[in-house]
């Protein structure tokens, strides 16, 4: 019997897998489609992603293919410089395609041993108290303790277990395109400059060698989104709102994107679970949909692993739901409150200034920038102390970063009082006394996804957070 099987081989379902391999997990991931997407839908990785990278010691690679940018100006597309006070050690978006971040989390999947198995189409489903048994297109069978489904909006797991999916239809389409033009850079940025002083969703620019990225807004809403609009009909939507076509030609990809907001009623049924865009979707502001989806796997990943390692706490896995749920739907909330703010009516625009104004106060555009990065995640553990339910940004310690002792997906307590002890749990939790300075609190218990999980000075009150979180 296989440990886990995932389904989706996209960046969700490739960052568990190796989260899980992390911890000795045995896990296959299938994937309908044969060879990987070659279609860049997201652009970048925001604060939280690139401080995961960097805590499994992948940031350089990432970092060697992609290209840092300031962080203003991502609600809603109103320009405003980089909010001050930020708390983490990376205030910057990471520039990277997402075919890269995938083929690079690939690679990270299968140094770690991850049997990725393409062309494979999940087809059903049946689980009884023992596992789960996938059945693919072939005919052939898989047998696994659990099955995660991170294959996407149209998530066949999902449908298969029944788990509902409500939320509002797509009410505007956007369309997008990768082909060659005629117009020079000058020319496309000039006229996206302009263009986008009222309509925000809206670009045109160069992507790799000769080919451009092209998105503008449709005339109206498909009722098939997965058919592909035609060259005649994006150029036409580029005559109709920015007065030239750019001599668009030789398309080589074109999809149609929409507005749906959804989100799973429950991320777990019984041994199947749920993550990335299988559990949510939301229209694309902000940039938010695929760092949330790995930012799922990483809170899912070492929980999952523990569930199957023996030692997980009886609710520990359920506290995946508690804790993911809340977060996407306040990501659905605030790509509602953007795209309203994107609108071309004078209410909305009206709104947007006033939005705009008061984002002129430091203290405003911190508290939207970092809804969009997702550094205002706070689970709730309880407790009064600040950090509790936060995670730790990347701290010197006597003996090298935060994060680099955190490599190995293992719990930490940061002890500044030297006389803590994780005797019992030492096998799941290290202990590190040479703190350093940046530490500001006696002591502190980290999760192995680096959320704060307790602080204090006294071994009697860190015994029950070992317990919770941990294990006996």
């Amino acid at each position: 019997m296989i440990d886990v099987v995932v389904a989706g081989a996209g960046p969700t379902g490739l960052m568990l897998a190796a989260e899980l391999r992390l911890h000795g997990v045995g896990v296959v991931v299938v994937d309908e489609a044969a060879e990987p997407t070659d279609f860049v839908r997201a652009l970048g990785l925001h604060v939280r992603s690139i401080e995961v990278l960097d805590q499994r010691g992948l940031l350089e690679r990432f970092l060697a293919e992609g290209t840092k940018y300031p962080l203003g100006g991502f609600f809603a597309a109103i320009s405003k410089p980089a909010p001050e006070r930020l708390d983490t050690a990376h205030g910057y978006v990471l520039g990277i395609p997402q075919t890269t971040t995938e083929r690079l989390l690939a690679e990270r999947a299968s140094e770690l041993g991850v049997d990725v198995r393409r062309g494979c189409e999940l087809v059903g489903l049946d689980q009884d108290e023992d596992g789960v048994t996938a059945e693919l297109a072939d005919g052939s069978r898989l047998r696994a303790r659990y099955l995660v489904g991170c294959d996407g909006g149209r998530s066949t797991v999902r449908k298969l277990c029944g788990i509902g999916f409500p939320g509002e239809p797509s009410r505007v389409d956007t369309l997008l395109g990768e082909m060659k033009v005629t117009a020079s850079p000058e020319t496309m940025a000039a006229v996206t400059d302009e263009v986008r002083t009222t309509q925000k969703r809206f670009g045109v620019g160069p992507l790799d060698g000769e080919w451009c990225r092209v998105v503008v807004p449709a005339a109206g809403v498909a009722d098939d989104r997965s058919t592909p609009p035609t060259l005649e009909e994006l150029t036409g939507q580029l005559e109709a709102i920015a007065g030239t076509d750019f001599g668009a030609h030789s398309p080589r990809r074109l999809a149609r994107i929409g507005d749906a907001t959804r989100q799973a009623e429950r991320y777990r049924s019984g041994r199947v679970l749920l993550a990335g865009d299988a559990a949510h979707i939301h229209p694309p502001v902000g940039g938010q949909g695929l760092n949330l989806g790995l930012q799922d796997a990483f809170n899912l990943g070492w929980k999952l692993a523990a569930e199957i390692a023996g030692w997980a706490p009886a609710d520990l896995l359920d506290s995946y739901q508690d804790e993911r749920h809340p977060v996407a739907a306040a990501v659905l909330d605030n790509t509602r409150a953007q795209m309203q703010l994107m609108s071309t009516e004078p209410g909305p625009r009206a709104v947007r200034r006033l939005v705009s104004e008061l984002m002129d106060f430091d203290e405003v555009n911190r508290h939207l920038t970092e809804k969009i990065i997702a550094l205002d995640v706070r689970y709730d553990f309880g407790g009064e102390h600040d950090l509790i339910g936060r995670r730790m940004r990347d701290v010197e310690l006597g003996r090298g970063r935060l994060y680099e002792l955190m490599r190995a997906g293992r719990g930490l307590l940061l002890d500044r009082t030297g006389e803590l002890s994780v005797d019992g749990w030492d096998d799941r939790v290290d202990h590190v006394v040479d703190v350093g300075a940046e530490l500001d609190a006696p002591a502190v218990l980290l999760r192995p996804d680096g959320h704060v999980a307790w602080v204090g000075h006294d071994q009697q009150d860190l015994l029950p957070h070992l317990s919770k979180w941990f294990g006996k």
